[in-house]
């Protein structure tokens, strides 16, 4: 232990323990999740498989006991904090057996699912292969009596190093009135030389705490770890304007580990120490109720403020918050949050302020100091001293520990370099990180076990990768990370867990779709280099690049970029994910499919390869394969014998029929094709499909059905069978297969969504007959074939966001008075589907409408927006409209407007543009992208 004096922001002063073992707590906490993640296995198992137990069930019990007693034993240690060296290696044997029996179980799994048959058949094959059951279940026996030794060992060991638990572990509030604290206070100081950016922030809480309102007011400060919340907090705090303002401050530093009577006691003795009151002898006895009535009767015509530092959770924000009262003196809470959905929880009245990196000026500033002691960095170090503060992404921390380190190591090129090439070698060994990676890791471990899994699986992607949501979602699943919750999916339940770890700042939203939700996120860089320190030491994932490879021996995962590394024979592995790999990597195929039977995801999206093995088919655990982007022609004939596969993902290959084996993956979730995608302003589609034989419609678990077409008719029927639908997208769609086309999308109640293509742009879709059951959630809908007329049912969808008509032709007088009625609306494209002369935009209309293209409509000659339709407009799209010559009028009323993108359109509407009249300019100066498209590509017409 350290026992560390700072300056805390509040009084009274206190000392505050820093735990400096605190990485043994997290190594604890990821056994504890293994063996947890397990248990839950051999539960499912011993329910579940009962007739395959036979003869092995008494051990799987034992194993299931002795792995209990090792899981509280784990939480006891973690409470505690035993620290030494012997627990850390215990801790690690626990973990490898836990990892052997996950092994075995899922072989073993298997190969009796395998030999499990229905009916007579069935009957007469196991009678048959009885012999061979026997000796599968004996050798398991011995297997399991083995681990049943060694889980022995291990306790024997843990009681021969003395490992036992004692109440010697520290108090949060112990009888020496020590505060322990493990929050960004005790760890980030507020020296004013490390005080970078913050006077317009500071001004910014110092005018929400003075205001003039009487109310109670909240004020949350979010962030992730690390960005200086504390120390932004206590600048506010020890402000003069701020302290004028208030009859009393108090400072509460909560933390994760607290109790609510201390933190009361606490600031009772704060309240009555600065009115020179005495502190009332029998606090230290009274209970939750009389002590929050005393700070309540205390405060309650006071004008107070009140810092609530490094709150964790919305029950913790719930337990303190009663205690000060509600009054109308113009009082204010602050609080400091690595939680974005505290701050959100807060209610009207409350302020949230999600404090940001600083900019690269600050941060180059902050560096500079730290570095080199206000000194001028010498030009030679300038390239690595601006790459090193890029990684630093901003983070107040990062910066001041690694330009503290550096500031001791030589000025050269040679060593800069080998600091910054080793990052995550200095992260495990060297004191100065030491610290900052302790703070960033309270966030870890403050996850729950299935989130800590999450979340080291993000570094399996390189740094500053673009993580897409739905991608890693079915990749959390086929890991087993997620399990369905009563109706909740795997998806859904992912997703939530996705949420739960942008929301406590663990990871990053760079790019969120049309609708607001999240499309792409990344690992702040210093966040993953310290996550990846933490899996070198839990053996969680190992990567490979064309400078290192971290982790050797017992790995489970692994991903490689940026390398022609050949991989070795590795029977733990689960998932491996390979990134821009090259053209050596197809060599390694044959390794994978003989070496790698437990496999559960392969991603080998990019890769050159042409062809899969047939061998390939033998990794019964397979869950993910993903084959996008590769030059793959077709997949093995076998291909059904990956009886466990959820998600096969072969886009943008040159596969044009999928074998029949298919049929037989009845745990398939998602099947993936082409798609239809926009890009930029242009529109433009792929219809490419895949040809699938009938079966496909056999496997009800499909939650995704992409580009597949149906051609035959009996496909269009049985396509009903796929109720758990969440996306499906069907081309070559036939005019007489309307009817049954209707009666099989009207069943599926999940449908998300759903895009239909024609035989050809003359065919028509006949799909009137969906009134009146059309799926009530659906949220993208798009239509490719002529309409005789807009489906009535269309207008009843409620939940509709992007609809796409293209080759309708509609000669409707008043086409969008069917459309209007789409309350959610966010995209409209209409692309060949209008044959009138004017559209109409009608005051009100379309209140939720941002993107809107009007594509091919050769008979448009003008369109009118009244003042108030499109109120949330922000891209309109013209494309090869020939007789539309002059700008749609009231285009001026569309005040959000921010791009207009003319493709393909009559010259006298472009001069309008360039060189029209004052009033044409007039309509369009508000617009700040006006784009034309010519032969060399868009160019920009005007920047306002």
């Amino acid at each position: 232990m350290y026992n560390i004096q700072l300056n805390t922001p509040g009084p009274p002063q206190r000392t505050i323990w820093i735990d400096c073992l605190f990485l043994s707590r997290v190594t604890e906490a990821m056994a504890d999740s293994v063996v947890g993640f397990l248990l839950e296995k051999l539960s499912a198992l011993l329910i579940q498989e009962a007739s395959l137990l036979r003869g092995v069930r008494t051990e799987v019990e034992e194993i299931k006991l002795e792995l209990n007693s090792m899981q509280a034993f784990l939480r006891d240690a973690d409470r505690r904090k035993d620290s030494s060296e012997e627990m850390k290696t215990w801790v690690g044997q626990v973990r490898d057996a836990a990892h052997d029996v996950e092994d075995i179980v899922d072989e073993f799994v298997y190969c009796m699912d395998r030999r499990r048959r229905s009916g007579f058949r069935g009957f007469l094959l196991n009678i048959i292969l009885l012999p061979e059951n026997i000796s599968y279940r004996h050798r398991l026996a011995t297997q399991l009596q083995g681990l049943q030794s060694n889980f022995a060992a291990i306790s024997l060991r843990k009681d021969r190093y003395h490992l036992s638990m004692t109440a010697e572990g520290l108090n949060l509030y112990n009888a020496s009135g020590r505060w322990q604290h493990h929050g960004e206070t005790s760890l980030f100081s507020v020296d004013d030389d490390e005080i970078v950016g913050l006077k317009e922030r500071i001004d910014r809480l110092v005018g929400w705490l003075t205001e003039k309102e009487p109310k109670r007011t909240i004020i949350s400060v979010a962030g992730m770890g690390g960005l200086g919340k504390t120390t932004l907090v206590a600048k506010v705090y020890k402000n003069r304007i701020v302290r004028k303002h208030f009859d009393y401050s108090v400072w509460v530093s909560v933390s994760q580990s607290y109790r609510v009577e201390e933190l009361l006691i606490g600031v009772i003795k704060d309240l009555f120490q600065a009115s020179n009151v005495e502190v009332p002898s029998d606090v230290g006895s009274m209970n939750r109720r009389q002590l929050v009535q005393m700070v309540n009767d205390f405060l309650d015509t006071k004008r107070y403020i009140v810092v609530l530092d490094d709150v964790w959770s919305i029950d913790a924000w719930a337990d303190i918050n009663i205690a000060f009262p509600r009054n109308r003196c113009g009082s204010r809470i602050m609080l400091t949050t690595r939680h974005e959905n505290v701050g959100f929880a807060l209610g009207d009245g409350s302020h949230p302020f999600l404090l940001e990196p600083l900019q690269e000026k600050e941060a180059w500033e902050l560096f500079i100091r730290k570095a080199f002691w206000k000194e001028p960095c010498p030009p030679e170090l300038q390239h690595l001293a601006k790459k090193i503060v890029v990684k630093c992404g901003g983070l107040p921390l990062a910066i001041v520990a690694l330009g503290s380190l550096l500031s001791l190591k030589d000025k050269t090129i040679l060593e800069w370099n080998r600091i910054y090439e080793n990052l995550s070698w200095q992260f495990r060994n060297d004191q100065i990180l030491e610290r900052m990676k302790r703070t960033l890791l309270l966030s870890f471990y403050d996850l729950p076990y299935r989130l800590k899994h999450c979340f080291l699986y993000c570094c399996m992607f390189p740094e500053d990768y673009l993580i897409h949501r739905k991608r890693l979602i079915r990749l959390w699943v086929a890991e087993g990370f997620v399990e369905e919750r009563g109706k909740i999916t795997m998806e859904a339940a992912a997703e939530d867990f996705l949420k739960e770890l942008i929301y406590r700042n663990m990871l990053q939203v760079v790019e969120t779709n049309l609708f607001g939700r999240v499309k792409t996120c990344r690992m702040h860089d210093i966040v993953r280099e310290v996550a990846l320190s933490l899996c070198d030491e839990e053996k969680f994932c190992m990567t490979y690049d064309e400078q290192q490879a971290r982790q050797e021996g017992k790995v489970r995962r692994m991903s490689i970029y940026n390398s022609g590394e050949t991989i070795q024979g590795m029977p733990r592995l689960r998932s491996l994910l390979v990134f821009d790999g090259s053209t050596s990597f197809s060599s390694s195929l044959n390794t994978i499919a003989s070496s790698f039977i437990l496999l559960r995801v392969l991603n080998l999206e990019g890769v050159p390869i042409e062809s899969i093995p047939d061998e390939m088919t033998n990794l019964f655990n397979l869950r993910y394969l993903n084959l996008r982007n590769t030059n793959v022609r077709e997949l093995p004939k076998s291909l059904g014998k990956l009886q466990n596969l959820q998600t096969l993902d072969v886009r943008d290959t040159r596969i044009k029929r999928l074998p029949s084996g298919i049929v037989k993956l009845q745990k398939l979730r998602h099947l993936f094709y082409y798609g239809i995608y926009y890009e930029h302003a242009r529109s433009f589609h792929c219809f490419s499909s895949i040809q699938v034989p009938i079966g496909i419609c056999n496997i009800t678990s499909l939650q995704s059905l992409e580009d597949i077409e149906v051609k035959e008719g009996e496909i269009v029927r049985k396509l009903g069978n796929l109720t758990q639908l969440r996306r499906l997208s069907i081309s070559e769609v036939r005019e007489i297969d309307g009817a049954e086309l209707c009666a099989s999308i009207g069943k599926m109640k999940h449908l998300l969504k759903l895009f239909v293509t024609a035989t050809g742009e003359e065919e028509t879709l006949q799909l009137e007959a969906l009134s009146p059951n059309p799926p009530p959630l659906l949220q993208k809908l798009c239509l490719n074939g002529h309409l005789k007329k807009v489906p009535q049912w269309i207008s009843s969808l409620m939940n509709l966001t992007y609809l796409e008509l293209k080759w309708s032709k509609l000669r409707e007088e008043d086409l969008l008075s069917s459309l209007h009625a789409l309350p959610n609306l966010v995209f409209l494209s209409l692309d060949q589907a209008y044959e009138g002369q004017q559209l109409c935009f009608r005051n009100g209309r379309f209140p939720k409408l941002r993107i809107l293209y009007l594509v091919g409509l050769p008979q448009l000659n003008q369109v009118v927006i009244e003042k108030g339709a499109l109120p949330s407009i922000q891209e309109v799209n013209l494309f090869s409209c020939g007789e539309l010559k002059t700008l749609p009028q009231g285009i001026e009323y569309l005040t959000g407007l921010q791009e207009l993108h003319l493709q393909d359109m009559p010259m006298e509407l472009r001069l309008q543009i360039k060189d029209g009249s004052e009033e044409d300019r007039r309509k369009v100066g508000h617009i700040p992208f006006i784009k034309l498209w010519t032969e060399e590509g868009w160019v920009l017409e005007r920047l306002n």
